[in-house]
């Protein structure tokens, strides 16, 4: 049964622990975390005290998983990204029907709360097709669900364009009926203030034209050291809102897609350090040394943006406990 002091949660498909650094943050208690990518474990261990199941979600019987009151899951996002080919549940890697392993521990194991996390077009991915199926088998298994869009911009104070559908599915129906997202709040920090635009970075972040065979054009393009910048294949594109373009998986595909600024010692990319900052991540975020930047990046940009999430965590408490 749910506790009134402290909320057990269970973790699946957690990355580095992004939706459970939020969670923690408001009081619950992580007893379960799963996730298969052997690079964002050791980001995880790092950063939390409980030791992740590393098995596919598809080996783990739901017999073998603590008790808990809250599921907690971002599940993977590239099947319905606009970003990928959008392949939903007929992906090819398998990743679209990981939602249905979901489906098998929240029906077996009931946890009263379950809060999930995906991006914006799993709404409209396949015509609606595919959030109705998820929709679906939550209502099926007994869920009250509730939805809502939420772009880290007004509801996180974090000056990146990100938009994510967050869902929060509860089996008492007066905690459903009280539940309420996040009103927005108004955006007060600037890339700026988690950019350090002054102090010299390694060389492998610059552009030049040593390294950069396009770097002409990054040249001639990149002239606002209060702007973020993307280099998209053929053409760099500024973003216009004065924030940080959305942060892809892919950033950690050769560099392809992470933010670029004009710093006092060069035209450079957002170290992965920035990255995490960006996503709302504290300052005392550990990451490992012996992980690459590569993975990193991919890390950072798989992952949530805390505050987002954490005001979302607060809402639920305060409809459990009466807060």
């Amino acid at each position: 049964m749910m506790s009134a002091i402290i909320m057990n949660c269970a973790g699946f498909f957690v990355g580095i622990g992004g939706i459970e650094l939020a969670f923690r943050r408001q009081g619950f208690n992580i007893v379960y975390s799963n996730e298969i990518d052997k690079y964002a474990t050791a980001t995880y261990e790092a950063n939390h005290s409980i030791k992740v199941d590393n098995r596919s979600i598809d080996l783990v019987k739901a017999s073998e998983i603590p008790e808990f009151d809250i599921m907690l899951a971002g599940w993977p996002c590239q099947p319905f990204s606009i970003a990928g080919y959008q392949q939903g549940f007929e992906d090819e890697k398998g990743r679209g029907v990981l939602f249905f392993q979901l489906e098998r521990i929240f029906k077996e194991k009931k946890p009263p709360v379950i809060f999930l996390e995906n991006v914006k077009n799993l709404v409209k991915h396949d015509n609606g097709n595919t959030f109705n199926t998820v929709l679906e088998k939550l209502h099926n298994a007994g869920y009250f669900v509730k939805y809502k869009v939420l772009n880290a911009t007004a509801y996180g104070n974090i000056p990146q364009n990100r938009e994510r559908i967050y869902i929060v599915a509860f089996q008492n129906k007066e905690h459903f009926l009280n539940f309420e997202f996040p009103a927005p709040i108004q955006l007060t920090v600037l890339p700026s203030d988690l950019i350090d635009l002054n102090t010299k970075q390694d060389a492998n972040f610059y552009y030049t034209p040593y390294n950069c065979k396009f770097y002409d054009i990054l040249k001639k393009e990149i002239t606002n050291p209060n702007a973020v910048y993307q280099w998209r294949r053929k053409y760099v594109r500024e973003n216009k809102k004065g924030v940080v373009p959305t942060l892809t998986a892919n950033m950690g595909t050769g560099g392809h897609n992470v933010p670029i600024v004009l710093a006092k010692h060069g035209i450079r990319k957002l170290t992965p350090a920035e990255c995490f900052k960006v996503q709302g991540f504290p300052d005392s975020f550990v990451l490992p040394e012996h992980i690459s930047n590569t993975q990193l990046y991919k890390q950072a940009g798989n992952s949530v943006v805390v505050p987002v999430v954490e005001r979302i965590a607060r809402e639920i408490k305060k409809i459990i406990i009466k807060q």
